[in-house]
């Protein structure tokens, strides 16, 4: 394992932020490694998926950048481990560029997906994207101030524990399936735009496709046992976006 690179802020006291590096090639790690501190990140190099699982359980990072051909497992799979127990945000670096490999990428946990070879400069701006998602927005605490939770029929959302209960089953929401479920159900009733969702969940900024919407909408309603034929809450409107159940419609 490569000791946490220092950067200038780390020098100088202020709060850094701390980026796993899950990469094997030296030829990739140790230079953008070296880029990460420039721009004051602090990171630390895992090369291997058991040495990123145990980093990943026994240190604190703020964002994980993980390849996924490791010489002793697959990404998807340390993917996997980080977010059953960690909502730590994950950027997947791969030369796996498929629009199958992304789904599988994002349905997984994954906050972004980018292709190798890959600017510095344009990882570098996703990483901050991705960031600034995580963080809970001013609006967002003042919403929570003045409804803890969101109820809509037997869906019970706890905005501030970031939990969700069908009935009395936990559902086990991932970050970004949490955040689009709180913005859907705020509007019981109401249509929200692709437009909307994608500004307001993702970022305005997003770089990737709109697919990763549908890709996170369909994890949802296997999660909520929601039909798209005949759905009980999220209910599709052509061309334009989605609406949640009013409360009235999702009664038992």
């Amino acid at each position: 394992m490569s000791a946490p690179l220092s950067s200038e802020n780390g020098r100088h006291g202020a709060a850094v932020t701390s980026v796993l590096l899950v990469e094997d090639e030296q030829s990739i790690a140790e230079p953008f490694a070296q880029a990460l501190a420039r721009n004051g990140f602090q990171p630390t190099i895992a090369r291997t998926a058991a040495e990123a699982l145990r980093l990943g359980r026994e240190e604190h990072h703020d964002i994980v950048l993980l390849d996924l051909t490791l010489p002793d497992g697959d990404g998807r799979d340390v993917c996997r481990e980080l977010r059953r127990g960690s909502n730590v945000p994950i950027i997947m670096l791969t030369a796996r560029g498929a629009v199958t490999d992304r789904v599988v990428g994002l349905e997984l946990g994954a906050d972004d997906y980018i292709v190798k070879p890959f600017a510095t400069g344009e990882v570098i701006s996703r990483i901050r994207a991705v960031l600034r998602r995580a963080r809970v927005p001013a609006e967002a605490i003042e919403d929570a101030a003045e409804a803890a939770e969101l109820t809509v029929g037997d869906l019970r959302l706890d905005l501030s524990a970031r939990r969700a209960w069908l009935g009395g089953r936990e559902l086990g929401l991932t970050r970004k399936e949490h955040d689009l479920l709180a913005r859907l159900m705020r509007d019981a009733g109401r249509v929200v735009t692709r437009e909307t969702l994608m500004s307001e969940v993702w970022d305005e900024n997003w770089f990737g496709s709109t697919k990763t919407l549908d890709v996170h909408i369909a994890g949802l309603r296997r999660k909520l046992d929601d039909d798209p034929a005949s759905p009980r809450y999220i209910h599709t409107v052509r061309g334009v976006g989605f609406r949640f159940a009013a409360p009235e419609e999702a009664e038992p």
